[in-house]
């Protein structure tokens, strides 16, 4: 009881532990893409600050940047996840972990998108915001034009 019924085809359980092998390497990856793309971003916001060419918008570039590489972590160790669970270990049991860390990552995904863009999903986007940069006022972008 609490077994999903898994049926392989003959010869594949020379693959699982490739598969195996497949999810730690991407959980390895999710790791260090967190916290190299942290340690780098905050290395150009401390040099910024310690040059003097830091303005008001260097913490929230900061603040995206770190956000970005936390969504990307997040995205791949969910996948990770659910090769582990769905193709190694098929139990009820491990499926209903698996829904609950989907749930709490997708909700901490949710919270950290709706950070970077400073918006509900549902509000429209700000006059000249493109790819999570935005210019503060509509006359800016007129200036521009």
């Amino acid at each position: 009881m609490g077994e999903i019924t898994h049926t392989q085809p003959p010869g594949l359980e020379g693959v699982l532990p490739w598969v195996a092998y497949a999810a730690t390497v991407m959980e390895i990856l999710a790791v260090a893409i967190i916290v190299v793309a942290i340690l780098v971003a905050t290395v150009a916001y401390v040099s910024l600050i310690l040059t003097g060419r830091a303005d008001r918008n260097t913490y929230t570039g900061y603040r995206h940047r770190v956000g970005r590489a936390l969504l990307l972590g997040l995205e791949i160790l969910v996948a990770a996840d659910i090769i582990r669970t769905v193709i190694l270990q098929p139990t009820l049991q491990n499926v209903a972990t698996l829904g609950l860390l989907v749930v709490i990552r997708t909700f901490l995904s949710w919270a950290l998108v709706l950070e970077i863009e400073e918006r509900w999903p549902w509000q429209p986007r700000r006059i000249g915001e493109e790819d999570g940069m935005k210019s503060s006022t509509a006359s800016q972008v007129e200036d521009k034009v």
